[in-house]
């Protein structure tokens, strides 16, 4: 059998394009012409092979380019697959098994199975649709206490943090995170204020109590759902006296992996995105949030709703804005299983 060498191409080194990716599936279960013996996989493997030829396939006639592909992934296509022993030439080949039929693709990321159970072509072909990002591989389910002590570990890491220079030597606080760790709710916001920076806390500024009356209207409260931000620092404000800027991609990129490690640790079943640039430091640029707010997506394997910021509401306070966030808390609310009062479905409508 020969062996192929895979490029990366497109926009990132972690992403194959469909095209490759179909080479690569079908590289794996070919043989070549006049040899006199054929190497064949098992039954399951073969199945497996099949299946995800055909799903690439779909993909592609539905106009997907890329499939994104993790690090270790790399190291399993290139590892060569394990093949049964060569029949003698007399020998009747087995009618190979047909592949069962696929489920029709959903709009929504595969969720992997543990890594132990997960097949090494699943492991190889992480599938997500555009404007997603791939689910995070599952972790053990930590003990109460062993949760806590993760949660320290990383914490006491964070406070640490010097990777970025400038905003480590402008920074008061270190903004963690506050909240429970048991949240089913995540909040997230794009990076510290001036109040954010001098206590230490997300969201304590007149956003964050605004945040905090939406949430206790949810029939919630701070210490029941988690609040967080992608960027932990406040960004550095250099010859300004007052005011906040908008964080640069490259610092959110680079604080993202602690949020990760958060969102892991906690497993929230609702992720809410705040405002256009915490959407667009995590899903990437898409559209822009007028657009997306109110439309299910997917982060990380988890249901994933982005939403106007609070501070919008504070500049725009028409009913007809309020109502619009509103709206997509009514479907936070519902995905949560929480019980949504008359009351509670007509708050901002006109009488």
């Amino acid at each position: 059998m020969h062996r192929h060498n895979l490029n990366t191409t497109g926009r990132s080194k972690r992403a194959f394009t469909i095209s490759s990716s179909l080479r690569c599936s079908r590289i794996l279960r070919a043989h070549q012409p006049g040899e006199t013996t054929i190497a064949l996989v098992s039954g399951p493997y073969q199945q497996l092979l099949d299946a995800a030829i055909q799903h690439l396939q779909e993909l592609k006639a539905r106009g997907v380019r890329f499939v994104p592909v993790a690090p270790e992934t790399l190291a399993a296509l290139h590892r060569e697959p394990q093949v049964a022993p060569a029949r003698s030439p007399a020998a009747p080949l087995a009618p190979a098994p047909r592949p069962a039929p696929l489920p029709t693709p959903r709009p929504a990321l595969i969720t992997p199975r543990p890594a132990a159970q997960a097949p090494a072509i699943e492991q190889a072909l992480p599938l997500a649709l555009p404007g997603e990002t791939p689910a995070a591989t599952p972790a053990a389910v930590l003990s109460p206490e062993a949760k806590a002590a993760a949660f320290a570990e990383l914490r006491q890491r964070v406070m640490a943090c010097v990777k970025c220079p400038h905003l480590a030597a402008s920074r008061k606080n270190v903004v963690f995170g506050v909240g429970s760790p048991d949240a089913e709710l995540m909040f997230i916001g794009e990076a510290p204020g001036a109040d954010e920076d001098a206590q230490g806390e997300p969201f304590v500024g007149k956003a964050g109590q605004l945040l905090t009356k939406i949430i206790q209207a949810m029939g919630l409260s701070r210490n029941t759902v988690y609040i967080g931000n992608i960027l932990k620092c406040r960004p550095d404000t250099p010859g300004q006296a007052a005011g906040n800027r908008k964080p640069t991609a490259e610092e959110m990129n680079t604080c993202l992996p602690y949020l990760h490690e958060q969102i892991d640790l906690i497993r929230p079943k609702v992720i809410v995105g705040l405002g256009a640039t915490a959407v667009e430091g995590l899903l990437g640029k898409t559209v822009g949030i007028t657009r997306l707010r109110g439309n299910w997506r997917t982060y990380r394997g988890i249901p994933f709703m982005p939403t106007y910021h609070p501070a919008y509401l504070l500049r725009n306070q028409a009913p007809s804005e309020k109502r619009r966030v509103w709206e997509d808390m009514l479907q936070v609310m519902e995905k949560l299983g929480l019980p949504v009062s008359e009351k509670q479905r007509n708050y901002f409508l006109k009488g």
